[in-house]
């Protein structure tokens, strides 16, 4: 992986765990965009006031402003961490959800690649916070497929672009048998 362009990062979403396994897994300046709710958490918070783009989905501003914030950092040369899905699926073993269209709209007005990433295994190792089901050691086996070039793309594709990226993701977990089912 070339860690030196700029990417929109786009994975399942399926623990809390996923951030962590994330950031030791992206070699780059990156920021994540996520839920406010994330800025009352001690540890999270301090990065969502700080670093990362928190994310009110009840409010078309924030999600105006939060886009803005995204397109900065890309313009800055730092990749932007998205969860399409915006949020860990409630059902366990999880669902895969439908994707959000934002991720996507912002890779082809950037002119930057989506990056797909395959979440395997959090969820069995820490679904959601783990206070359910409990967390284990384990390894967290996570996918890079290729980077999808999105400068030659019009705003009207990122619905395609979207819908490429959920099946990608898709049918990798299926490939290895996580969480089946999923909905498009």
């Amino acid at each position: 992986m070339d860690w030196s362009k700029t990417f929109i990062i786009c994975g399942n979403h399926t623990s809390n765990l996923d951030i962590t396994a994330v950031i030791l897994l992206v070699k780059q300046n990156m920021v994540f965009m996520g839920k406010d709710e994330l800025l009352k958490n001690f540890i999270t918070g301090i990065y969502f006031r700080t670093i990362d783009i928190p994310l009110n989905r009840e409010s078309k501003m924030s999600a105006y402003r939060a886009f803005n914030k995204a397109a900065e950092s890309v313009k800055d040369g730092k990749s932007v961490v998205i969860f399409p899905e915006g949020m860990i699926s409630n059902l366990y073993p999880p669902v895969l959800q439908p994707f959000k269209n934002g991720p996507f709209k912002l890779a082809i007005d950037q002119g930057v690649p989506i990056l797909p990433i395959t979440i395997h295994t959090n969820w069995q190792l820490m679904w959601d916070d783990g206070a359910k089901y409990g967390s284990k050691p384990g390894i967290c086996d996570i996918y890079i497929h290729a980077p999808i070039n999105t400068t030659e793309m019009l705003p009207s594709d990122a619905e395609t672009l979207r819908d490429d990226v959920f099946n990608i993701i898709k049918d990798r977990l299926a490939s290895k048998n996580h969480y089946l089912n999923p909905k498009k």
